[in-house]
């Protein structure tokens, strides 16, 4: 099929562009000495993760116990899970991951480290446990070097726990001095920083500065955005992910309406103007979205698009319109060569 033959709205991946993103990030980390860990909510893609595997790629990462779920049945067998797992119901699903593959994951409280012991314990079982430190982005993690190192002689000391380091996101100024403080407090009382894991598709071709990692976690560098070309981490030519979208309706002469709207652009701005950029018109804005109509205003563009006009999308945040998609359609040299199942999709618990 050709891929003018593509129902829209649809989502697109240029199968050459994903290669060579995914080979680009690999070299780069090699070369650097860092373990490349990709991060698989971007694409939520079984076929994706094994094509980074092979790559070289030492495990992936996975947001929620359900994205793990769907790659560990797919055959992926080392998963990070970077989140505070609690409650029974989950506890109990993470045990049964971790039967079947290494599943590492993360906490930063002394409440959730409980709740992983009296599981593992429970379950004879050994999880390999990272503390969540902050630099900044006020999220989860510890904001002190002392509260990480006190995390850390915990889980040495819980039944069922491996202490596996420590995670951030993302890699900024402040990741060194606080991994540097953590080992000074804790290399005293036999505990080692074996792992040391950041993340962040922006900043990830600064790594290489930071002596201090040994992992690094990307998720959006295999498709690329409008968010990823705004912070010069990757160039228009290298975006492999877009969306294609028919002009159905010209109620006025600079205004026109997509089939496009929130259910398949997401509403994220990113800290950007307008909801995505047409590549064949890149001065038009896309400046508000309905749930199934995406609002043009094409007034700046030196020409306008006809009723019927198919047109590209690159989307602000490819993690989320991604995930509003059923099926992602690989194309290669204009031909549709593969249509992968979103199988993650949604798996948001």
């Amino acid at each position: 099929m050709n891929v003018s033959e593509i129902e829209t709205p649809a989502a697109i991946v240029d199968l050459t562009r994903l290669e060579d993103n995914i080979v680009r990030l690999q070299k780069y980390l090699d070369k650097s000495e860092i373990s490349n860990r990709p991060h698989i909510k971007t694409h939520k893609i079984p076929e994706i993760a094994h094509m980074q595997l092979s790559q070289g790629a030492t495990g992936i990462t996975c947001q929620k116990l359900g994205e793990a779920e769907v790659m560990v049945q797919a055959g992926v067998r080392d998963i990070l899970v970077p989140y505070n797992i609690l409650g029974v119901q989950k506890l109990n699903r993470l045990i049964r991951l971790v039967r079947r593959a290494r599943i590492g994951v993360t906490a930063d409280s002394n409440v959730t480290i409980s709740g992983l012991s009296a599981a593992a314990h429970e379950h004879d079982v050994s999880i390999p446990v990272m503390v969540e430190f902050d630099t900044g982005l006020k999220r989860c993690g510890v904001e002190t070097p002392q509260l990480a190192a006190e995390l850390a002689a915990l889980i040495e000391s819980s039944p069922g726990l491996q202490f596996a380091g420590l995670m951030t996101y993302p890699l900024n100024e402040n990741t060194g001095p606080f991994v540097e403080e953590v080992r000074k407090l804790v290399e005293p009382k036999g505990i080692e920083v074996s792992c040391v894991s950041v993340g962040g598709t922006h900043c990830m071709w600064e790594a290489h500065q930071y002596r201090e990692i040994t992992e690094y976690r990307a998720g959006m560098y295999v498709y690329g955005d409008r968010y990823t070309l705004s912070s010069g981490a990757m160039t228009l030519e290298q975006c492999s992910f877009s969306i294609r979208s028919t002009v159905v309706s010209r109620p006025s002469r600079e205004r026109g309406i997509l089939d496009a709207g929130s259910k398949t652009l997401s509403s994220d701005l990113m800290g950007l103007d307008g909801h995505g950029l047409i590549l064949e018109y890149p001065e038009a804005q896309i400046y508000a979205l309905s749930e199934e109509h995406g609002h043009v205003e094409f007034s700046r563009c030196d020409s306008m698009p006809e009723i019927g006009e198919v047109v590209t999308i690159l989307p602000n945040h490819c993690c989320v319109a991604n995930n509003l998609f059923n099926e992602v359609i690989g194309v290669r040299d204009g031909q549709v060569e593969v249509v992968w199942p979103v199988q993650a999709r949604g798996a948001v618990l």
